[in-house]
Protein backbone atom coordinates (compact mmCIF):
# COMPACT_ATOMS: atom_id res chain seq x y z
CA UNK A 1 0.00 0.00 0.00
CA UNK A 2 1.27 3.35 -1.02
CA UNK A 3 1.42 6.22 0.85
CA UNK A 4 -1.21 8.84 -0.63
CA UNK A 5 0.35 12.19 0.57
CA UNK A 6 2.53 14.02 3.19
CA UNK A 7 1.12 16.04 5.32
CA UNK A 8 4.46 17.57 6.68
CA UNK A 9 4.94 19.14 2.97
CA UNK A 10 1.45 19.83 1.46
CA UNK A 11 -0.05 21.05 4.41
CA UNK A 12 2.41 21.48 7.44
CA UNK A 13 -0.19 23.42 9.43
CA UNK A 14 -2.29 20.03 10.15
CA UNK A 15 0.89 18.60 11.84
CA UNK A 16 1.38 21.75 14.00
CA UNK A 17 -2.26 21.72 15.35
CA UNK A 18 -2.00 18.16 16.20
CA UNK A 19 0.91 18.65 18.14
CA UNK A 20 -0.21 21.46 20.06
CA UNK A 21 -2.75 19.29 21.40
CA UNK A 22 -0.04 16.56 22.28
CA UNK A 23 1.58 19.14 23.62
CA UNK A 24 -1.29 20.06 26.06
CA UNK A 25 -1.73 16.59 27.09
CA UNK A 26 2.20 16.03 28.06
CA UNK A 27 1.79 18.69 30.81
CA UNK A 28 -1.79 16.75 31.75
CA UNK A 29 -1.59 14.73 34.90
CA UNK A 30 -2.58 11.35 33.68
CA UNK A 31 0.44 8.76 33.79
CA UNK A 32 1.87 8.79 30.18
CA UNK A 33 1.85 4.67 30.25
CA UNK A 34 -2.11 5.15 30.54
CA UNK A 35 -2.00 7.84 27.80
CA UNK A 36 -0.18 5.31 25.38
CA UNK A 37 -2.51 2.36 26.25
CA UNK A 38 -5.54 4.32 25.38
CA UNK A 39 -4.32 5.54 22.55
CA UNK A 40 -3.33 2.06 21.41
CA UNK A 41 -6.74 0.93 22.24
CA UNK A 42 -8.55 3.44 20.02
CA UNK A 43 -6.02 2.69 17.36
CA UNK A 44 -7.29 -1.14 17.56
CA UNK A 45 -10.67 0.07 17.51
CA UNK A 46 -9.68 2.48 14.27
CA UNK A 47 -7.45 -0.64 12.56
CA UNK A 48 -4.80 2.26 12.11
CA UNK A 49 -1.62 0.33 11.67
CA UNK A 50 0.76 3.39 11.87
CA UNK A 51 -0.11 4.20 15.32
CA UNK A 52 -0.48 1.04 15.98
CA UNK A 53 3.02 0.39 14.89
CA UNK A 54 3.81 3.53 17.01
CA UNK A 55 1.97 3.08 20.24
CA UNK A 56 2.99 -0.31 20.83
CA UNK A 57 6.31 0.55 20.24
CA UNK A 58 5.81 3.43 22.92
CA UNK A 59 4.43 0.99 26.13
CA UNK A 60 7.55 -1.20 25.21
CA UNK A 61 9.73 1.69 25.70
CA UNK A 62 7.90 2.38 28.88
CA UNK A 63 8.39 -0.98 30.01
CA UNK A 64 5.25 -2.40 29.18
CA UNK A 65 4.31 -5.83 30.21
CA UNK A 66 3.62 -7.88 26.86
CA UNK A 67 0.78 -9.87 28.06
CA UNK A 68 -0.99 -6.49 28.75
CA UNK A 69 -0.19 -5.56 24.83
CA UNK A 70 -1.36 -8.79 23.58
CA UNK A 71 -4.74 -8.92 25.55
CA UNK A 72 -5.17 -5.33 25.15
CA UNK A 73 -8.31 -6.01 23.07
CA UNK A 74 -9.51 -8.55 25.18
CA UNK A 75 -8.99 -6.39 28.27
CA UNK A 76 -12.60 -6.84 30.02
CA UNK A 77 -11.71 -10.77 29.92
CA UNK A 78 -8.64 -10.07 31.46
CA UNK A 79 -7.38 -9.99 35.20
CA UNK A 80 -4.32 -7.27 33.85
CA UNK A 81 -5.50 -4.02 33.89
CA UNK A 82 -6.39 -2.12 37.22
CA UNK A 83 -10.11 -0.38 37.77
CA UNK A 84 -8.01 3.05 36.51
CA UNK A 85 -6.69 1.35 33.42
CA UNK A 86 -10.60 -0.34 33.26
CA UNK A 87 -12.32 2.67 33.23
CA UNK A 88 -10.15 4.41 30.73
CA UNK A 89 -10.41 1.75 28.75
CA UNK A 90 -13.92 1.85 28.84
CA UNK A 91 -14.29 5.00 28.65
CA UNK A 92 -12.31 5.58 25.22
CA UNK A 93 -14.54 2.77 23.94
CA UNK A 94 -17.15 4.95 24.39
CA UNK A 95 -16.10 8.03 23.09
CA UNK A 96 -14.22 6.21 20.09
CA UNK A 97 -17.56 4.33 19.32
CA UNK A 98 -19.77 7.24 20.44
CA UNK A 99 -21.99 7.04 16.67
CA UNK A 100 -23.16 3.71 18.40
CA UNK A 101 -25.19 5.09 21.07
CA UNK A 102 -23.29 8.17 22.45
CA UNK A 103 -21.57 7.40 26.11
CA UNK A 104 -23.52 5.04 28.44
CA UNK A 105 -24.38 6.81 32.10
CA UNK A 106 -22.50 3.97 33.59
CA UNK A 107 -19.60 4.10 31.82
CA UNK A 108 -19.36 7.71 32.48
CA UNK A 109 -20.31 6.86 36.47
CA UNK A 110 -17.33 4.37 36.14
CA UNK A 111 -14.94 6.87 34.81
CA UNK A 112 -15.70 9.43 37.08
CA UNK A 113 -15.06 6.86 39.85
CA UNK A 114 -11.32 6.70 38.84
CA UNK A 115 -10.53 10.35 37.52
CA UNK A 116 -11.44 13.73 38.59
CA UNK A 117 -13.29 16.27 36.43
CA UNK A 118 -10.00 17.30 34.73
CA UNK A 119 -8.52 14.02 34.39
CA UNK A 120 -11.46 13.09 32.69
CA UNK A 121 -11.55 16.15 30.41
CA UNK A 122 -7.81 15.48 29.45
CA UNK A 123 -7.94 11.97 28.99
CA UNK A 124 -11.28 12.72 26.91
CA UNK A 125 -9.10 15.05 24.72
CA UNK A 126 -6.93 12.46 24.59
CA UNK A 127 -9.07 10.19 22.96
CA UNK A 128 -10.30 12.83 21.07
CA UNK A 129 -6.60 13.45 19.57
CA UNK A 130 -5.55 9.77 19.00
CA UNK A 131 -8.73 9.24 16.87
CA UNK A 132 -8.21 12.62 15.10
CA UNK A 133 -4.34 10.97 14.05
CA UNK A 134 -6.07 8.07 13.32
CA UNK A 135 -7.96 9.16 10.80
CA UNK A 136 -5.71 11.38 9.53
CA UNK A 137 -2.69 8.27 9.02
CA UNK A 138 -5.34 6.25 7.52
CA UNK A 139 -6.41 8.65 4.73
CA UNK A 140 -3.06 9.09 3.96
CA UNK A 141 -1.89 5.80 4.32
CA UNK A 142 0.79 6.46 6.64
CA UNK A 143 3.22 3.39 6.20
CA UNK A 144 4.11 1.69 9.86
CA UNK A 145 7.10 0.51 10.06
CA UNK A 146 9.94 3.17 11.12
CA UNK A 147 8.81 4.63 13.98
CA UNK A 148 11.66 4.50 16.73
CA UNK A 149 10.10 5.34 20.22
CA UNK A 150 12.26 7.24 22.63
CA UNK A 151 13.62 5.31 25.97
CA UNK A 152 12.21 6.11 29.32
CA UNK A 153 8.98 7.64 27.59
CA UNK A 154 6.61 6.65 30.49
Amino acid sequence: MNTRFDYSHSAPGVYDAMDALDGYLGTCEIDRSLLFLVQLRASQINGCAFCLDMHWKDLRAAGENEQRLYSLDAWRECPYYSPRERAALAWTEAVTLVVNGHIPDEVYAEARGQFNEKELADLTLAIATINAWNRLSIAARLRPGKYEAARNTA
